[in-house]
């Protein structure tokens, strides 16, 4: 079984541990940070575990050709793609606003640091655990100086090879022993075809002790469900207010009624999946004391009578009898008291 630790204070992941569910709000908060709170609340009402944005050091995550360059997206927010991204980024100040928001509504708050300036202001505003963006999953650098902080680390693998993932964990584990992979394509919306959820038991055979995971970019709650009835200890999807908006995001995202029902049916299916023993239940003995079947004389049988198989049948008989998967340990035996045709044979008439 893959090795659990706390990802959140008080919050256990992998395990018998239930799922924990991030809302990644992203940056579908459109740039205003009073829609964002409208999400973190969303959230915390349809029960989500924790909500996620990504936080950003412009200057550092991008060079400066990449920020100049004209960006005429119908998802714009300006005419290049710096003034684009200036206008989504949250100030320190408003990303101290927002997790006091959130710890005062009783919800965990974390980001993608999506470069190591922002992993730093995130280390800095004490997040109970690092995201790490499918876009930096290869970046050995940044998973290196992530690591060292000591803080749990939960880490996309959209883009990569399995190659790769191997190298991420090598790297991670030398500094760092509480991190998760999550499975994870990278497309919005993601076709059904190319989720893979096959990787979820595929990681959990190569890295057997850490935690696996989902993270998706499909429509509806359908496959997310899935992945946590596959042993998914982490789930993250993309949420929004409304899937209409302008954003790149929207269209892969969970609207609330959505969420809630994704979260209702999680915690379901995590109830559902029970016990591996199995065993006749208490709930099961209503059916079987009216259906099931027990060995029975197919003719009247006198004391004393060395039993064979032509002599046995078995039926729904009343009060039951010997089970009927023990039929043939009653050949060659002795019965101990006469018994009436179609009547029940019970262990007490058999002489051991």
């Amino acid at each position: 079984m893959a090795s659990e630790f706390e990802l959140c204070p008080g919050r256990r992941i992998g395990g018998s541990n239930p799922c924990f569910i991030i809302a990644e709000i992203g940056q579908n908060h459109q740039g205003d940070i009073e829609i964002a709170k409208k999400m973190i609340q969303m959230s915390k009402d349809c029960g989500a575990d924790c909500v996620k944005f990504q936080k950003s050091e412009i200057e550092h995550r991008f060079t400066k050709h990449a920020l100049e360059r004209p960006y005429t997206s119908p998802h714009a927010w300006g005419p290049t793609y710096g003034a684009h991204k200036r206008h989504l980024e949250f100030s320190h100040q408003q990303y101290r606003e927002l997790q006091r928001y959130a710890d005062d509504i009783g919800i965990f708050f974390t980001a993608s640091g999506m470069d190591e300036m922002a992993v730093a202001f995130l280390h800095e505003i004490n997040v109970p655990f690092f995201k790490v963006a499918s876009a930096d999953t290869n970046n050995i650098p940044y998973l290196e100086k992530t690591a060292k902080n000591g803080r749990p680390m939960v880490i996309s693998s959209g883009m990569q090879s399995m190659e790769t993932m191997r190298c991420v964990y090598q790297t991670v584990k030398k500094h760092n022993p509480n991190f998760t992979f999550l499975q994870c394509t990278s497309a919005y919306p993601l076709p059904t075809e190319h989720i893979n959820l096959s990787l979820i038991p595929a990681f959990q055979k190569e890295f057997p002790d850490i935690p696996i995971g989902y993270s998706g970019h499909e429509t509806g709650i359908l496959v997310s469900v899935a992945a946590v009835a596959l042993g998914a200890k982490v789930l993250e999807r993309h949420v929004t207010l409304d899937k209409t908006w302008k954003g790149s995001d929207h269209a892969a995202s969970l609207e609330p009624a959505e969420l809630s029902e994704l979260v209702k049916a999680i915690r379901t299916v995590e109830m559902a999946m029970g016990s591996p023993v199995k065993q006749m239940l208490p709930c099961e003995a209503s059916c079987h004391s009216k259906l099931g079947k027990s060995v029975v004389a197919r003719r009247p049988l006198l004391k004393g009578v060395t039993l064979s198989l032509d002599m046995l049948a078995v039926k729904v008989a009343e009060p039951h009898g010997v089970s009927p998967e023990n039929i043939f340990n009653l050949v060659g035996k002795k019965i101990t008291a006469d018994v009436g045709d179609d009547v029940a044979i019970t262990d007490a008439m058999i002489e051991y």
